[in-house]
């Protein structure tokens, strides 16, 4: 496979993704499962990212899409369409599939995929993670991982804007 060909072998409906995890799973081969806009790619998505995939050995990551985002954030957001950011986030080489999700939540993602290992970042508790008592229901763990400070896709807007 080419190096392009690799990106686009990790961008993944559910259904090849939901089979991708079983083969995993079979393997016993701990998949980690994380979530996020992931607007404007930074060092603190990479950082975050990387010790995600330390957790395990598969990294899933769930993308809100565009109408997503525009819900959350508003609707000068998000700044690079869900194929873009997709695209990115599947270049990365510790990231194992990328999947689009249209809910406000990856709770659906996250049932769907039981993942062995959820988390989020510092500006979340264990309390506030969508999915968390479930994955902890199959026996999973749940992970918040620490910011890196200085980096946000907010701030960088603002000092553009």
């Amino acid at each position: 496979m080419t190096p392009l060909e690799l990106v686009y072998d990790k961008l993944l409906p559910l259904t090849e993704l939901s089979r991708r995890r079983c083969g995993w799973r079979t393997r016993s081969q701990p998949t980690v499962f994380t979530n996020g806009v992931f607007d404007l790619v930074h060092p603190g998505h990479l950082t975050y990212l990387a010790q995600a995939a330390g957790l395990g050995q598969r990294l899933i990551v769930g993308v809100n899409s565009d109408a997503s985002v525009r819900r959350l954030k508003g609707d000068s957001r998000p700044v690079m369409p869900l194929a873009a950011r997709m695209q990115l986030l599947a270049s990365l080489f510790f990231v194992d599939g990328v999947v689009a999700f249209e809910e406000d939540t990856p709770l659906e993602l996250i049932k769907i995929l039981r993942p062995d290992i959820l988390t989020k970042g510092g500006d979340y508790t264990e309390s506030t993670i969508v999915g968390a008592p479930e994955v902890r229901s199959w026996g999973g763990t749940v992970e918040v991982l620490p910011f890196l400070e200085g980096h946000s896709t907010t701030g960088i807007l603002e000092l553009i804007g």
